[in-house]
């Protein structure tokens, strides 16, 4: 079991400790729902440094991001990021990522933690441009600082000026007393805010300055029912090998205006349609829909299963994703969700389910 630089403080604030994706990590301190509010309504940060950072650098990386990702990485100023995915040859996706150009020639891939290694080995495989690549996985942290208070609680601790960085762009510069850090305007919450990379010694510091500025620590378990409320795809649930971008909705990182993996096969998927999409539904009834139950058509025959689900924390009510024929996927069809012995009516929606 790999620890994180901050496993030791975690548990020293009584969090709740899981292993995940081979790390001993914090699924909790005071509760799901206090904690899911307080990113919701104030300011909470997340000790994500499980995370994989891959650094691509040379004259022929962007040519390697561009083979292998599927959204169109030379639109990609420096100080800009972007969220993309690792086609296959198959049809599904290896992982879903997102890419920063740090400088001219220079790229930073944050890629889920569960996926290192195969991520690694990917790219690696189609690495004949020669490109530069350095796995930066255990030198870094990462904290997520989420929430519509992030801004003024934590101006104080950088000569930034938070507000002005847009969504998906970043600075590098000082922040909680060390200098060289990335502020990147992003975050798998949808309630603002940034994350912060840094070196595994430098990170105590930040998340005790920006513990004492105001962030509540928050664990994973929140981190999933604010992530699912906005109908953002985790890999695993939503997203896998055999998942296409096109039935995931993700069409919009999907750019056919360049050759990329299996990017003939896609297009002619796009061409001719899907016949499954993922759909995102709300209970109409009382129940809590959970990953792998079946979701089943008026006569009871079983026509998908849930991905991802939850009670909303801010909606009170259940909430899920899952995989449907596409004669089920217009937005107000109705479905049912198999819990235990009954099929719970469900209305499919469009996302986000939380519009705050």
């Amino acid at each position: 079991m790999k620890e994180t630089a901050l496993s030791a403080t975690h548990e020293a604030l009584n969090a709740k400790m899981v292993p995940f994706a081979g790390y001993n990590m914090p699924v909790q301190y005071d509760g799901v729902n206090i904690e899911h509010e307080a990113v919701r309504k104030d300011c909470g940060v997340f000790d994500v440094s499980h995370m994989g950072e891959f650094l691509i650098s040379g004259p022929n990386a962007l040519d390697l991001i561009q083979s292998v990702c599927s959204n169109d990485a030379s639109k990609l100023k420096v100080g800009k990021a972007q969220y993309s995915c690792l086609p296959n040859d198959d049809g599904g996706i290896v992982d879903d990522l997102i890419i920063y150009n740090i400088k001219e020639d220079t790229y930073l891939l944050v890629v889920n933690a569960s996926n290192i290694e195969k991520d690694w080995n990917w790219i690696s495989s189609k690495n004949t441009f020669g490109a530069d690549m350095r796995d930066l996985s255990e030198d870094y942290s990462l904290l997520a600082i989420q929430g519509p208070n992030a801004v003024e609680k934590m101006q104080a601790l950088t000569s930034h000026d938070l507000a002005a960085i847009k969504f998906y762009n970043f600075e590098v510069g000082d922040f909680a007393g060390i200098d060289n850090v990335i502020i990147s305007a992003t975050g798998y919450t949808g309630s603002g805010g940034f994350e912060i990379y840094c070196k595994n010694d430098q990170v105590k510091q930040i998340w005790d300055k920006v513990v004492e500025a105001g962030a509540k620590p928050i664990g994973l378990a929140a981190r999933d029912t604010l992530r699912l409320e906005m109908g953002y795809c985790l890999y695993g649930n939503d997203i896998d090998d055999t998942t296409s971008p096109l039935e995931a909705g993700l069409g919009w990182i999907t750019k056919f205006t360049k050759d990329f993996t299996n990017h003939k096969a896609l297009a002619k998927q796009k061409a001719h349609g899907v016949a499954r999409k993922l759909v995102a539904f709300e209970l109409d009834d009382r129940g809590i829909p959970r990953q792998g139950y079946d979701i089943v058509d008026g006569q009871g025959k079983t026509i998908g299963e849930v991905t991802s689900g939850t009670m909303s924390p801010m909606l009170g009510k259940g909430i899920g994703l899952g995989y449907v024929p596409t004669v089920f996927a217009d937005v107000n069809s109705k479905i049912n969700i198999q819990i235990r012995k009954n099929a719970i009516p469900a209305t499919v929606i469009k996302l986000p389910f939380y519009k705050g």
